[in-house]
């Protein structure tokens, strides 16, 4: 099977999960079409843009960064994420990201269910 990029439905979500201004959800599957999932998606965060902070439970989330630098922040801390870096968050563990750069930040969301 191959899924064109214009059959993908995006949306915009102001200030998702609490966050500020605005993420663009590209999803690359609709919702319950991947077994043991409910999201499969590229996440497009200008600057001063975030995803508010939220929990993960009987989950696990994957964010892969594909392009730019953002601040996810988890129970120990703030870290740095750019290109090529995975963010994994389970086990009802909360994480939360922002973009403070000038520079676009994308990423791939998985979250499995478990």
């Amino acid at each position: 099977m191959i899924k064109k990029e214009q059959e993908m439905k995006s949306v915009i979500k102001q200030k998702m999960r609490e966050g500020t201004g605005q993420v663009v959800v590209k999803s690359l599957m609709d919702e319950g079409t991947v077994s043991h999932s409910r999201l499969f998606a590229e996440l497009v965060i200008e600057k001063g843009c975030s995803i508010g902070k939220h929990d993960h439970v009987n989950e696990t989330e994957y964010y892969w960064i594909t392009e730019g630098k953002g601040i996810v922040t988890e129970a120990d801390g703030e870290k740095v994420v750019q290109k090529g870096d995975l963010v994994i968050t389970g086990g009802g563990a909360s994480h939360a990201i922002r973009n403070d750069e000038d520079e676009t930040l994308k990423l791939m969301a998985l979250i499995i269910l478990e």
